[in-house]
């Protein structure tokens, strides 16, 4: 049993790591403005589709990456509740690195419910 669970846990964590920056992506296009961290993790929390677990700290690796490879910029800005926030913004780049990826998604998606629902003719 044991080896089935950590089969499922590698599973989830794989699935999970391609799919976070396309989510992340996707919110900030359709943002009216730059948003932080807790705003992106409130965001994808009031989705009322089930979603796996993207807790605010795994998000921020990825946002990190994300702007590192040109597809988010950011500019930190002080809190009167806190400490300074960085504040996310999608790239030009990250727009069409978007809708690359949308497309991608949009034929994996279909190819895996094709297979999972006994469609070998794809």
């Amino acid at each position: 049993m044991n080896d089935e669970i950590a089969a499922n846990k590698k599973f989830r964590k794989e699935l999970k790591s391609g799919t976070v920056s396309l989510v992340l992506l996707s919110i900030l296009s359709r943002s009216e403005g730059p948003m932080y961290g807790y705003e992106i993790t409130k965001n994808i929390d009031s989705n009322p589709v089930e979603t796996p677990s993207m807790g605010q700290g795994a998000l921020y690796p990825v946002l990190r990456s994300l702007e590192k490879s040109g597809l988010l910029s950011s500019q930190v800005e002080p809190s009167v509740s806190g400490p300074p926030r960085r504040y996310y913004n999608i790239t030009a780049s990250g727009r069409e690195t978007l809708e690359a990826w949308t497309d991608t998604w949009i034929k994996t998606r279909d190819f895996v419910d094709a297979i999972l629902k006994g469609n070998d003719d794809v």
